[in-house]
């Protein structure tokens, strides 16, 4: 009777070598028009917004270039204009909305967006909804 080996796993070549690189924009507050209720629609409020990014490493180096990494910065000010933009009735839209903003620039492969309506109930800090999308 012949015996069997098992072989260990073993992650393919490319997985094992493969490195990603976390850009985030942490707690970032904006006043937002957002909400479906009459009293959402009558004032601003305040929004948080979180953000990671999932950037695949090449091994190439970085020569300290801002050209060279996803501009966080860019970012943000992308964020504050959407957030600018006029009413949105739901945070889904508008964490969608964010999330195609950051996939925009080919080297992002996922972005994780989460946006919290802070000021609607007096006994929850924040409510909302968080996303994670992939390019392709």
């Amino acid at each position: 009777m012949a015996r069997s080996v098992v072989q260990p796993l073993r992650p393919p070549a490319a997985a094992a070598a493969a490195t990603v690189r976390r850009v985030f924009v942490r707690d970032l507050i904006a006043t937002a028009r957002i909400g479906v209720h009459r009293r959402e629609k009558k004032a601003p409020q305040r929004v948080r917004i979180n953000i990671e990014l999932l950037v695949p490493e090449d091994g190439r180096s970085l020569n300290d270039r801002l050209a060279n990494v996803v501009d966080y910065e860019a970012i943000v000010t992308g964020v504050r204009a959407l957030t600018a933009e006029g009413h949105v009735n739901l945070v889904e839209t508008l964490a969608e909305r964010v999330a195609t903003l950051c996939l925009r620039d080919r080297r992002v492969r996922t972005a994780r967006v989460r946006v919290e309506k802070l000021e609607v109930f007096a006994d929850a800090a924040a409510v909302g909804v968080e996303i994670e999308r992939h390019a392709g």
